[in-house]
């Protein structure tokens, strides 16, 4: 697994994909942390980072399947996937390989963020005025949705050879469980079980985490979802091996 993690992380540090994809994050959430109107901190006048944590989730849909979209979708078109699959590894740990290579190259996005944290602690008043528990909360928020959206992106990337195809997929899949669900609960004819709707989508459990509480059952919903993107994975991989 480890080297197939390798090779994939170097795959992308070697190309453009890893700096368009850390320039256009950290550019992106810049520009309404401290420039756009009616977003920057400056502006709003309180120490926080909402901004950040609630753009980055809409700045994720796109960014992680264009990062995931070539993982499985290149190989098959390359015709190396057969070639990958007689190393004496299991489907499991190529899989895994490459879903923590491009796990790690939207860590390596957030990273730099730990700047506007360090920011906007130094901007409070009096300085240090700003809710660390709610902003580890939501990193570990965002985190975990990177897991979940990776997650997606690897088997979208598994289920066909075209790599755009791969990333609408993936796009759709994404926006489908992190807000689909939030929406359908707001129909009139679900009455009391809207909440329980509600809560089988992304967003809810994501929103609970920025809070700064972390919960265990929060911290299962994804965990569950990017073992069951995993499995699927395997399986579409598994009923294409000739």
């Amino acid at each position: 697994m480890f080297s197939i993690l390798k090779k994939e992380f170097n795959s992308y540090l070697n190309s453009l994909i890893a700096y368009i994809v850390i320039s256009v994050f950290l550019v992106g959430i810049g520009m309404f942390m401290w420039v756009f109107p009616n977003s920057n901190v400056l502006d709003y006048g309180f120490a926080d980072m909402s901004t950040l944590f609630n753009m980055s989730p809409y700045v994720f849909l796109f960014l992680i399947p264009a990062i995931t979209m070539r993982s499985f979708a290149e190989e098959k078109k390359a015709g190396t996937l057969e070639l990958l699959f007689t190393q004496p590894i299991t489907d499991f740990q190529i899989i895994l390989g490459k879903y923590f290579a491009s796990l790690l190259l939207v860590l390596f996005a957030l990273l730099p963020t730990l700047l506007y944290y360090y920011s906007v602690y130094q901007l409070g008043s009096p300085k240090g005025n700003i809710d660390s528990a709610g902003v580890f909360g939501s990193y570990i928020g965002l985190i975990m949705l990177a897991a979940v959206f990776t997650a997606i992106g690897i088997f979208a990337s598994a289920v066909t050879e075209n790599q755009i195809v791969a990333f609408i997929v993936a796009i759709f899949l994404c926006f489908i469980i992190f807000t689909g669900f939030s929406s359908l609960s707001t129909l009139a004819f679900w009455g009391q079980s809207a909440d329980l709707i509600n809560s089988f989508g992304i967003e809810y459990h994501y929103q609970s985490l920025s809070k700064g509480l972390i919960d265990s059952r929060d911290m299962a919903y994804f965990f569950s979802i990017v073992a069951t993107m995993t499995i699927s994975t395997q399986l579409v991989l598994g009923s294409r091996k000739w």
